[in-house]
Order: structure tokens, then C-alpha cells, then sequence
């Protein structure tokens, strides 16, 4: 892989930071060090915009808001960012990758920039270098980065932990649909839309509306001074975006008065670094050939019921630290 020219990424060459993201979603090793290097080189770069995470069950019509969003965020000077997260296949590791063609407009347009990724293994709806492409395309001056992410599930909450906002779509429909949706993703909602609120379901979306505000007053409020609004659109039509946008608006002032905003983004750091690590030390003792046989022995006893996951996860670790040691 090339390597990549840092000034054209800088200036948003659509192009430069395709590459600049193909190269930190890279499983190649002798790719791993050309991404530290690029990622250190823009570190300095990054952190301005406002990172948005949207999700919600399949059919409610993420890629059509997202458009709609995008193209009004546009209107007001801001340059958006979408990485949209695809589903892959357990099978053969495949993905669709079709958001481009779901947003027309929004892929075409010279301050956007779409970028779809099949999720892999990650849990969470996310891609596992979704947050190392975020930092590039901060670097590439978009100031706002939305991650879409595969849909409501129960790990779907990744997202939450690597942007400002977290933003939940519904479908219109009484109280019995809301039974779908896990209590956890309503708890880390800051800003719920109920999205198709036209024709014939302008009524279905208003008694949607009232269900999940009565539901949220029963939850824990994630910010004292922050009750999550519950907004109906219709993006198809474009009705009542402006509205998403204005309590978007309104959550970033109101993080950054009470000095939130920083702290979030900090711990969301460390967090990261962890997380990270963890990936590492995983990645380190599948592969290395020191600790192979080590491995496939623990494997089999597991297998065989004589050994508990838990005790076998406490040697391996146990191994590779006394091998860090003594060397």
C-alpha cells in the first residue's frame, strides 16, 4: 500500500482518506506500523467535530435521515462525515456496502464524505477501526462525523462510548413495539426520533411519541439537566429535521457549559486504550508461535470439560506475562 500523502488527506481528498482508511482497517501486519505512524502524525488535528452516533431497528430508515440530516447540517457551513457500518456475513465474512447508493445526494455532494465498512467480528454495530477513522476524518476537516451503525442489539452500545450524541430512531407503533427494544440502548439514548411520522402514520407516530416519553421518565437520566426529547419526522419528506438539528444544537451547548463534553471524550480515551490492549494481548497469543502449543493444550482440556474457561483464560495471560518478564 502506498503511502499516504498527509496534505491531500488534510484537504479532504475523498480519495486520500479512502486510502488513509483502508490502510488502519488493514489485518495486515506489515501495515500495522505505516498506521501508527499515520495516525501520531494527525493526533494533533483531531477532536474538533461532533461525533454523533445514530442507530435503529432495521426499516426505520437510517440511510433516508441520515441524508436528509446531512444535506440540512450542510446548509448551515458544516462539512459531515458518515461511516456507516454494513453487516457482515458469519459465513463467508462478506458485506453489502450499499449506503452510497441509499444517499444519493448526500455521496455526491463536495462537503460530505460517506464511507461504508462491513463490521467483521466486532460486536457493538461498529467496525473495529471505526474510531481511528473517525480521528481521520476530523483531520480531514469534516466537523461532523455521524457513525450509523448496523442496529439495535445488545451489544449495540459500543457506539455510545466513542461519540458526543447518542441518537435512537423508531418505527411508528404503539406500546407493544417498544417491547423490542432493549432498556439499555433507551438508557443511552440522548435524543430519540420517531422517523416515517407521514401519511397515514402521522397518528401511529404521535402515540409512539407519548409511549416512549412515559417509558424515558421511568429511566435514570444520564444528565441531570438534560431530559432526552423525543422528536417525529418524516426524513422522506424532510419534515422536522431542522428540529433533530436544533436539540443537537442545544446538547452541545449545554455539555460544553457543564464541562461534560471534555470529560466524556477523555474517559472515552482510556477507555479505548484498554480495549485496545485487550485486542492485542488476544491477538498476540493466538498468533505467536511460542505460545501455540500452550494454547492448543488449554484448548483441548477446555474442550473436554477439564479445565474452566475462566482458569484456562488465567494461565494463558499468566504465561505471557512471566515471558514479558523475563525478558
Amino acid at each position: 500500500m502506498s503511502v499516504i500523502d498527509l496534505d491531500r488527506l488534510r484537504a479532504a481528498d475523498p480519495r486520500a482518506l479512502g486510502r488513509a482508511i483502508t490502510l488502519i482497517e488493514s489485518s495486515k501486519s506489515a501495515h500495522r506500523d505505516q498506521a501508527e505512524e499515520l495516525l501520531s502524525a494527525i493526533m494533533e488535528e483531531t477532536g474538533h467535530s461532533l461525533r454523533i452516533g445514530i442507530t435503529g431497528v432495521p426499516g426505520v430508515g437510517k440511510s433516508t435521515f441520515i441524508e436528509a440530516f446531512g444535506n440540512h447540517m450542510i446548509e448551515q457551513g458544516h462539512k459531515v462525515a458518515v461511516l456507516t457500518i454494513d453487516p457482515s456475513s458469519s459465513i463467508n465474512g462478506g458485506s453489502i456496502l450499499g449506503d452510497k447508493t441509499r444517499m444519493p445526494t448526500l455521496a455526491i455532494h463536495p462537503s460530505a464524505f460517506i464511507r461504508p465498512s462491513p463490521s467483521g467480528a466486532t460486536l457493538g454495530g461498529v467496525a473495529r477501526r471505526t474510531r481511528e477513522a473517525i480521528l481521520l476524518c476530523e483531520a480531514a476537516g469534516f466537523d461532523i462525523v455521524i457513525v450509523e451503525t448496523v442496529g439495535v442489539g445488545q451489544s449495540e452500545t459500543l457506539v455510545s462510548e466513542m461519540t458526543d450524541l447518542f441518537l435512537l430512531m423508531l418505527l411508528p407503533g404503539g406500546g407493544d413495539d417498544l417491547q423490542g427494544i432493549k432498556r439499555g440502548i433507551m438508557e443511552l439514548a440522548d435524543i430519540v426520533v420517531i422517523n416515517k411520522a407521514d401519511g397515514d402514520l402521522q397518528r401511529a407516530a404521535k402515540v409512539s411519541a407519548s409511549d416512549v416519553q412515559h417509558a424515558l421518565q421511568l429511566l435514570k437520566q444520564k444528565f441531570t439537566r438534560w431530559r432526552v426529547p423525543v422528536l417525529s419526522v418524516s426524513a422522506l419528506h424532510n419534515e422536522s429535521v431542522d428540529q433533530v438539528w436544533d436539540q443537537v444544537c442545544r446538547y452541545q451547548r449545554l455539555m460544553q457549559s457543564d464541562d461534560l463534553f471534555d470529560t466524556r471524550r477523555q474517559n472515552q480515551s482510556i477507555d479505548w486504550m484498554w480495549r485496545e490492549a485487550g485486542e492485542i494481548v488476544m491477538q498476540t497469543l493466538r498468533s505467536s508461535d511460542q505460545f501455540a502449543e500452550e494454547c492448543d493444550q488449554l484448548q483441548q482440556q477446555v474442550k473436554a470439560g477439564k479445565l474452566a474457561p475462566t482458569v484456562a483464560a488465567g494461565r494463558l495471560v499468566a504465561r505471557l506475562v512471566n515471558v514479558d518478564s523475563d525478558n
